[in-house]
């Protein structure tokens, strides 16, 4: 029995360095497990739908596109805005319009000026009928049905108006929630309540989706009807004075940590946090502490 522990905790201490390896590996391109992190600067993304809100915007798109690209101004530089724009289609996810956001994503990935991305629809009371690596948020500001509730479940933080309506409607068609419904669901807010809501294939409003933790904020729906967009882009607000690379490694951090034991959890929050250490982002944190003052992030 002695002389086999060493080879079992070797075993185990092995696994978990391979686990360690796979979780940093999903940062991506130019992301690695040591040596300094000096990746693609990616800020939070919230993934919202609703009424659009027209303040703000640089530049229009022409009235057919699916997705609209809007870089706002002002206080709010930094945050681009991906609008769905599929009013005949009641902004269900085509293969077109996965691929346009796909595309849309990765460019701005590369781009280092950008440090928020709000995804959101442009047709009104529709929430719609991918995962970034980057904190996300999804905006409910109308019916999130379906697929619609799968992405926003997909999402790290759900906001809704009272007025939306979420559920998991499958099983009326005799299928099963096939985007993940069934496993981001129980895991948001446990496994006996999700078999519930996906047996019955019940409707939740805002006020009904907070109370089962489904949500983490309701708003009563203004005139506009865009009130889970304007707290999402509040939040938004809150993340952009972050610093770049602590947002993606906590995250991953979170994420993985949850699918493991605590042991193993508090090692990959270990690794994660040894990757923020030679960041030129930490010197600048500590230089801008020292002399009271915002921090100037890179995402180095």
């Amino acid at each position: 029995m002695a002389a086999a522990a060493p080879g079992a905790l070797g075993a185990v201490q092995a696994g978990r360095a391979r686990l360690l390896a796979a979780c940093c590996a999903r940062l991506g391109t130019g992301w690695r497990l040591s040596g300094s992190w000096a990746g693609r600067q990616v800020g939070p993304a919230a993934w919202t739908w609703g009424p659009a809100q027209r303040r703000g915007y640089s530049s229009e798109a022409k009235t057919e596109d699916e997705l609209r690209v809007r870089h706002l101004e002002e206080e709010n530089r930094g945050i681009v805005v991906l609008g769905i724009n599929r009013a005949y289609g009641k902004n269900s996810l085509s293969k077109n319009l996965i691929k346009m956001l796909s595309k849309a994503v990765d460019a701005l990935k590369s781009d280092k000026k950008v440090r928020t991305i709000i995804i959101r629809s442009e047709v009104p009371g529709i929430f719609c009928a991918a995962n970034l690596p980057v904190p996300t948020i999804a905006a409910i500001d109308g019916l999130a049905l379906g697929g619609g509730l799968e992405l926003a479940l997909a999402c790290d933080i759900r906001v809704a108006a009272s007025s939306a309506k979420m559920g998991l409607v499958e099983t009326k068609l005799a299928i099963i929630p096939g985007g993940g419904g069934t496993q981001r669901l129980p895991r948001a807010i446990g496994m006996s309540l999700a078999k519930e809501l996906i047996f019955s294939a019940r409707v939740l409003d805002g006020q009904e989706a907070k109370a089962v933790g489904l949500i983490s904020h309701v708003l009563e729906q203004n005139q506009e009807g865009d009130a889970a967009y304007r707290k999402a882009l509040e939040l938004a607000r809150e993340f952009l004075p972050q610093g770049p690379v602590a947002m993606r490694v906590a995250k991953l951090a979170i994420n993985q940590g949850m699918e493991v034991d605590l042991v193993t959890g508090l090692a990959i929050e270990e690794a994660c946090y040894a990757q923020t250490i030679p960041t030129k982002d930490r010197l600048e944190g500590l230089l801008a502490f020292k002399e009271k003052r915002p921090p100037r992030y890179k995402g180095e």
